[in-house]
């Protein structure tokens, strides 16, 4: 067994970054876009079809929900690809290569 070997068992475990269906269209993602975001995508409707209606709030609101949004999102990439070379020595398949 050669040391890298050795030292890749040792912290990995026998785990593989890349095993399953990595990326976004797994579950979780269906799961948190179709059902867990149901009251947030009714609050972004009721703002612009309920009464009193002020496009320009609701256009303010949607733009902070876009931010916010966002900045979790790029966090998250972000933490995933440093998890994914701190702990499995290599980038998550989306953006490393797949499968290695």
């Amino acid at each position: 067994m050669s040391s890298s070997s050795a030292l890749a068992t040792v912290l990995y475990h026998g785990y593989e970054a890349t095993e399953g269906v990595t990326g976004f269209p797994n579950t979780g993602s269906w799961l948190i876009f179709g059902v867990v975001l149901v009251p947030i995508y009714v609050m972004v409707i009721a703002w612009f079809v309920g009464t009193p209606r002020d496009t320009k709030t609701g256009l303010l609101g949607v733009t902070y929900l876009v931010g916010l949004t966002t900045t979790m999102w790029v966090s998250m990439l972000v933490m995933t690809l440093v998890i994914g070379l701190v702990f499995f020595g290599r980038l998550p398949e989306p953006i490393g290569s797949p499968g290695l």
